[in-house]
């Protein structure tokens, strides 16, 4: 007997003119399976949230409770808008139910902004991020006749700290101008000319040029940043936003939240309450204070001393390896965890190393992720090393992160290439003019020091995840084609993995690249030549 026609048990109740209305709104009128398209987030999102508590299927929901043709003027904003915020009004404001605020999103660009800023709106875990790379965007322009760096208003204002902040950075972004050229003939020489489309080349060494200057420009220079969310995550970021001392962080969110009241102003509708986000704000901000006081109080007092790039392994599980073959096992066992985990810790090596084999296959780029057994076992890495590697290592938000304050007193870093192309001293006077900076700032505006910061300056932060988390950071980061400050954290992760026992473990990450090669970028640009040669081939066609 043939299977039931899914399409007909889904649209028996739809007219032809149900489906000419629907027809605008939904990708297909008869399929099970189908896109709601030229809606507004809120009604998408309102739609799921009655598709919840409704016998009905959502096309019907769509006809009856949001295409019905009344209140022309509200519905000049999308058809269903009115009711869309009702609902959403109702499930937040009455019920409470803060799930419903997952079901729609929106896009949202944010530009200028520092990149102590970007740190800032790219914390939270559920939301999506783009921002300029330093590798791809070379810093020598003066739109208006300024660099793009951002100037606080507080710093701007003041008599004698103002003008020091506008030339120490005016200064490094001059040098930063001056050297790139410097640089590029550098990498020029040391790329050997071979088959290498010419564009392709001049790609890769401009990007390895940029890549050795960045850690001269301040954490103030300007970023544009692409936000994608839904509106939980918005209403997290806000309130994340207020909270924060800086005013720059401040402003963020007061301009964030207009723009998203003209797209989805039920997802936000709770933010600035009194009684709600506004009071959230303030837990943060209370909790922030109190648990730094206590530290102060605590805590020795120590004065922090240069120190130079490191990773080190401060928690583990000597069982985490037996424990990932006991989740890997469990899943097709039929038994419980406690019946599994003790036969595993009964096998030899060997045996585990089998399951393990068999568990993560035969990987064919670092793509193949084995399963969520992985997760069952975690890391706890302490990791100093230059913001400019921080700011790449931050954005894996499946991890744990903890960042202490950026500052100037854990020292910087020096490219090799630098001091091989003997631009020590320049590179030199914007840190040491960085730190006074910065030094200064701390007396007057001490929440603006970090602005001063540049990205060769070292952070310390803490990083805690999982076995599957650190296989996807470490073999990305690790690649040839990436800037070498992080490809050493991601390398000396890798090594210290397999030294703490968790030796199957660090085998099957064999996409981690120990080399230390200066063709990765290279390569990269390579392929890219060669995919767009092909694409433009198929084109001509």
């Amino acid at each position: 007997m043939s299977a039931p026609d899914s399409s007909q048990m889904t649209t028996h109740d739809l007219t032809d003119d149900d489906r000419a209305r629907l027809t605008p709104y939904v990708s297909d009128t008869e399929g099970p399976v189908f896109v709601l398209t030229n809606l507004p987030e809120t009604v998408k999102g309102a739609l799921f949230a009655r598709y919840s508590r409704s016998p009905k299927s959502l096309r019907r929901l769509l006809l009856d409770e949001f295409l019905t043709g009344e209140d022309q003027a509200l519905q000049a904003a999308g058809p269903g808008q009115s009711q869309a915020d009702a609902l959403y009004n109702r499930m937040l404001a009455e019920y409470g139910d803060d799930s419903v605020a997952q079901l729609g999103g929106a896009h949202v660009a944010v530009e200028g902004a520092s990149n102590v800023l970007t740190k800032i709106l790219q914390w939270g875990r559920l939301a999506s991020y783009l921002e300029q790379s330093t590798r791809y965007i070379a810093y020598t322009d003066r739109p208006g006749g300024q660099w793009r760096y951002y100037t606080p208003p507080d710093v701007a204002a003041h008599p004698e700290v103002g003008p020091l902040y506008t030339a120490t950075l005016d200064r490094a972004f001059e040098i930063y101008s001056e050297l790139l050229p410097v640089m590029t003939a550098y990498w020029d020489a040391q790329v050997p000319v071979d088959d290498t489309p010419p564009a392709a080349r001049a790609r890769a060494i401009r990007a390895r040029a940029l890549d050795s200057l960045r850690g001269l420009l301040p954490a103030a220079t300007r970023s544009n940043v692409g936000i994608f969310a839904s509106g939980q995550a918005y209403e997290a970021l806000l309130i994340r936003l207020f909270a924060h001392p800086l005013p720059e962080a401040q402003e963020a969110g007061h301009r964030i939240l207009t723009q998203l009241r003209t797209v989805i102003p039920a997802f936000v509708s709770r933010v600035d309450r009194p009684d709600r986000g506004l009071l959230h704000a303030a837990y943060l901000r209370d909790t922030d204070t109190a648990t730094a006081a206590q530290g102060a109080m605590l805590l020795s007092p120590m004065s922090p001393q240069p120190q130079p790039p490191e990773v080190r392994l401060c928690e583990w599980d000597p069982d985490g390896e037996i424990k990932v073959v006991a989740h890997a096992l469990w899943s097709s066992a039929n038994r419980s965890y406690e019946d599994v985990a003790g036969e595993v810790a009964g096998m030899s090596t060997d045996q585990r190393r089998r399951v393990l084999d068999a568990y993560t296959g035969t990987r064919a780029d670092r793509r193949h992720t084995p399963g969520r057994a992985l997760e069952a076992t975690s890391y706890t890495f302490e990791v100093v090393c230059d913001y400019g590697a921080y700011r790449d290592l931050q954005r894996h938000r499946m991890l744990t992160l903890q960042a202490q304050p950026l500052g100037v007193k854990l020292g910087w870093s020096l490219p090799d290439e630098i001091t091989d192309a003997q631009l020590n001293d320049q590179y030199a006077t914007v840190m040491h003019e960085s730190a006074t900076l910065f030094e200064a700032l701390r007396s007057v505006v001490p929440d603006a020091g970090p602005y001063a910061v540049s990205l060769a300056h070292r952070i310390r932060f803490m990083m805690v995840l999982n076995a599957r988390e650190a296989m996807h950071l470490i073999e990305l980061r690790s690649q040839p084609q990436g800037h070498v400050s992080y490809r050493e954290v991601a390398q000396q992760m890798h090594t210290a993995i397999a030294q703490a026992g968790h030796t199957a473990i660090a085998e099957m990450m064999i996409f981690t690249d120990h080399s230390h090669s200066d063709a990765g970028r290279m390569n990269a640009e390579r392929r890219l030549e060669a995919r767009r040669a092909a694409r433009d081939s198929e084109q001509s066609r």
